[in-house]
């Protein structure tokens, strides 16, 4: 049983996601940018050894950027229950947000893969409307999975409630 800060008393988690590694590319820029800055002087002045520790400054000032990115998304967190659907989003160290979306405020959803990237690496985006507005959810692994998943709870959840937001059409 999964348990997280906030939980109802008689929840329970049904899933528990989070983005798409590729949404960590940023971090990788800024780690391979200042790794290579630092190894030209190397490649220039081969002969001088001690020029590999300014290389290797430059890839611990990349690690340390990449260890930001890092943080972001493995802190930021997708969290649905029998009640509710909760987007938690890290933004660098301290900054954190958290959005709780009840399941009967669901009007819709909507499932995007878009483009050539998108499709070869299998990330997309996941729209979820309410009537007060959207909550997307995007750079998710295998968005038409989660989909398929999120729908089936949706629909479960009405049922439960005897109010049909919308049926699943094929």
């Amino acid at each position: 049983m999964q348990n997280f800060h906030g939980q109802h008393e008689g929840e329970t988690v049904l899933m528990v996601f989070r983005r798409h590694p590729v949404a960590m590319r940023k971090g990788f820029y800024v780690m391979l940018i200042p790794f290579l800055l630092a190894s030209i002087p190397t490649l220039i002045w081969p002969d001088n050894l001690n020029l590999l520790w300014v290389a290797f400054g430059g890839l611990g000032v990349g690690l340390i950027g990449f260890f930001y990115f890092w943080m972001g998304w493995f802190f930021s967190i997708f969290i649905v229950t029998d009640q509710r659907i909760r987007q938690i989003s890290q933004r660098g160290f301290f900054n954190r947000s958290v959005i709780d979306l009840g399941l009967s405020k669901i009007q819709n959803m909507t499932v995007d893969v878009p483009g050539f990237s998108a499709a070869i690496f299998g990330f997309g985006t996941i729209i979820v409307q309410t009537y007060v507005g959207d909550l997307v959810l995007d750079r998710l692994h295998h968005p038409e999975k989660l989909y398929d998943e999120l729908l089936k709870i949706v629909n479960d959840h009405t049922k439960e409630t005897d109010t049909t937001i919308y049926e699943e059409t094929t």
